[in-house]
């Protein structure tokens, strides 16, 4: 099951976060692309991706690569322009099970960082 709009963790969120972690769990790439600034970055598996094309292009591959779903387990603010959200990742990759860190850094309304990790 996933956390959905009405999880207390969700609540917990800023919208712009809520609307990336939304899409990304659809695969609506367009619409969790436009929750970042045009000259944002994101860290996940050790790689650095930067700017909203190269974005596109990793979320697009992501969400091909394996079968998983993806459940919020929770969320902290850690000030008013960076707040966490820990997901639980559970499909075919390899290890089958994880609980990944959201790292979120925000700038004029939107995501200007975004780094994930265990």
């Amino acid at each position: 099951m996933n956390a959905g709009p009405t999880s207390p963790a969700h609540r917990d969120l800023p919208a712009v976060v809520t609307r990336y972690l939304d899409a990304h769990r659809a695969h609506d790439t367009s619409t969790a692309i436009s929750a970042f600034t045009l000259d944002a970055t994101v860290t996940d598996d050790g790689r650095t991706y930067e700017g909203t094309a190269v974005i596109e292009a990793w979320l697009t591959r992501s969400s091909s690569e394996y079968t998983y779903t993806t459940t919020l387990t929770g969320a902290e603010r850690v000030d008013a322009a960076h707040w966490t959200a820990t997901n639980r990742l559970e499909g075919d990759f390899p290890g089958g099970v994880v609980d990944l860190n959201y790292r979120f850094t925000l700038r004029d309304g939107l995501i200007e960082r975004l780094v994930i990790e265990p």
